[in-house]
C-alpha cells in the first residue's frame, strides 16, 4: 500500500494559505454558532424562569428549531462558499503535486481554476455528486470484506468486519476530491471525459488509494477520540460553573474542537488522499477492460460516459453561447 504521507505533508505546508482561509471561515462561523445557540438557550431558560408557564417540552422544541435552523444555514454556507473554497484548495494541491511549487497568489489561482473548470457552484456540486455516487456504487460492488477474505469468517469477527465496512464507506467520501484533482491536472476541455478517465484510473488503483484513505481516516477519528478524552479535565473544571455558563462554555469547547477538526485535520487528510491518487496513477492509463468493469458496477458511471461522449456542458443552466463562467461572487450570492 502506497503511503505518501511525507510528500503530502510537504504539499499541505505549501498550501497553508488555503488551510488558513478555511480555518478562518470555520472560526467566524463557530463564533456565530456559539452566539446564536447561546442566545437561543438563554431565551429558552428565560421562558422557563418566567411567568409564561410553558413546559420544558416547548422549550426543547424551541431549541430543536434553533438547531435545525443553524444546520440549514451551515449547509448553505458549505454548499455555496466552503464548497468553492475547498475546490480551490484541491486545484492548488493538484498544481503543487504536479509542479512541485505553489502558484503565485494561490487563493486567486484556485478560485480561477474552479470558475474555469466548473463555471459555478452548481456545476461543481453536480459533478462532485455524480462522481461520489460512482465511487460509492463501485466500492459497494468491489470492496466487500467477506469476499476479499479467502477463509471463513468466525462469528466473533463479524461485528468488527461490519465496523470496518462502515469505515470504508466513510473513507470513500474523501475520494471525490481526488477525481476533481485529476480533472484539474488532465486539463481536458471535455470535463466529463476527464471525470470518466479519472474514475477508470481510480478503479485500477482502488486497493492502494482506498487502503491509504481508510488508514488516515481511521487515524483521524482516533485523534478525535483522544481529543475527547482530553476534555475530561475541562469537564471537571466547568462543572463548578452555573448551569447557563457551563452550557455556553461547552458550546465554546465544542466549537474549538470542530474548528480544529474541520479547518486543520480534514484538509490534511484531503491532501494525503489527493497526493496518493495523483502519484499512484502517474504511470497508468485508462483501459477499456477496466472501464467496462466499472460500467458494469455503476449505473452512474454509465451516465458520465454518455455525458462525455456527448460533450455535455458541466452546468447547462449557466452555459451561454460563449461559455463564459459566472463570477465567484455570483456563485456564492
Amino acid at each position: 500500500m502506497g503511503l505518501h504521507f511525507r510528500e503530502a505533508t510537504g504539499v499541505y505546508r505549501k498550501t497553508l494559505p488555503y488551510v488558513l482561509l478555511q480555518f478562518g471561515i470555520g472560526v467566524l462561523f463557530a463564533l456565530f454558532g456559539v452566539l446564536y445557540l447561546g442566545l437561543v438557550g438563554w431565551l429558552a431558560l428565560r421562558v422557563v424562569a418566567g411567568d409564561g408557564g410553558l413546559s420544558l417540552l416547548v422549550v426543547a422544541g424551541v431549541m430543536i428549531v434553533g438547531l435545525v435552523t443553524f444546520a440549514a444555514v451551515w449547509r448553505l454556507v458549505q454548499r455555496y462558499l466552503l464548497y468553492m473554497v475547498k475546490a480551490g484548495h484541491v486545484a492548488v494541491i493538484a498544481h503543487v503535486v504536479e509542479e512541485g511549487e505553489a502558484p503565485d497568489n494561490q487563493i486567486r489561482y484556485g478560485m480561477n481554476q474552479v470558475r474555469e473548470y466548473f463555471l459555478s457552484a452548481t456545476g461543481l456540486f453536480g459533478v462532485s455528486t455524480l462522481v461520489d455516487a460512482v465511487l460509492k456504487q463501485f466500492t459497494r460492488a468491489t470492496a466487500r470484506l467477506e469476499e476479499l477474505i479467502p477463509v471463513p469468517i468466525p462469528q466473533q469477527l463479524e461485528t468488527l468486519l461490519a465496523i470496518v465496512q462502515k469505515s470504508i464507506v466513510l473513507a470513500v467520501r474523501y475520494l471525490d476530491n481526488a477525481i476533481i484533482a485529476y480533472m484539474f491536472v488532465d486539463g481536458n476541455e471535455n470535463r466529463w471525459q476527464s471525470a470518466r478517465e479519472g474514475l477508470v484510473l481510480y478503479a485500477r488503483t482502488w486497493k492502494t488509494v482506498l487502503g491509504s484513505t481508510l488508514g488516515i481516516v481511521g487515524g483521524m477519528y482516533a485523534l478525535s477520540f483522544v481529543l475527547l478524552t482530553l476534555l475530561a479535565p475541562v469537564s471537571a473544571a466547568l462543572d463548578v460553573l452555573p448551569t447557563a455558563l457551563e452550557a455556553i462554555s461547552w458550546l465554546i469547547v465544542a466549537g474549538l474542537v470542530a474548528i480544529v477538526h474541520t479547518g486543520v485535520v480534514k484538509p490534511w487528510v484531503k491532501t494525503v488522499v489527493i497526493t496518493t491518487f495523483l502519484v499512484e496513477q502517474r504511470e497508468r492509463t485508462p483501459d477499456e477492460g477496466m472501464e467496462n468493469a466499472l460500467a458494469d458496477r455503476s449505473e452512474k458511471f454509465r451516465e458520465i460516459v454518455v455525458k462525455a461522449e456527448n460533450d455535455d456542458p458541466i452546468d447547462e443552466g449557466r452555459q451561454g453561447s460563449s461559455g463564459t463562467a459566472e463570477t465567484l461572487g455570483d456563485a456564492t450570492a
